[in-house]
């Protein structure tokens, strides 16, 4: 008794693809690629691609620039090992932290802020200089 159906087809002519004119070309098979995408492949690409692929869609903006960030909330669980570097400076009770030097340029506000920090950046988001500012911290633009 075959156990799989290589063994099972062994002998015969045309391994149970029909007659002998089956499974000759791309005709066979509706084309080759995407032939046939806007007519009987077009369901086939629709529930792979999620939608229709053929055709341009939006626009690609040449200008635009990747802004390297940090939320406070990552800064601060960083600042022991900061401090360890020498890259960040205990001031009294302040920490002060100048993010340039490690090539961020937002701040971001995302986290809890629970100690006063002095943070330098070239630009921060309203919540996080809010935070900052609350904790008795401050934070320099450059």
């Amino acid at each position: 008794m075959p156990t799989n159906k290589r063994t099972k087809y062994r002998g015969s002519r045309t391994c149970g693809g029909g007659t002998h004119k089956n499974r000759r070309g791309a005709g066979n098979r509706g084309g080759r690629g995407r032939a046939g995408i806007n007519a009987h492949h077009f369901v086939k690409w629709y529930k792979e691609m999620g939608g229709p692929v053929f055709g341009k869609d939006g626009f690609y903006n040449q200008t635009t620039t990747d802004v390297i960030t940090i939320d406070v909330g990552a800064l601060e669980q960083i600042i022991p090992s900061l401090l360890a570097q020498g890259i960040a400076k205990q001031d009294g009770d302040a920490v002060t932290v100048n993010v340039a030097d490690m090539g961020i340029e937002k701040v971001l506000g995302s986290g809890q802020v629970t100690k006063k920090i002095n943070i330098s950046a070239s630009s921060f988001s309203e919540t996080a200089k809010a935070k900052i500012e609350k904790m008795g911290g401050k934070a320099l633009v450059i």
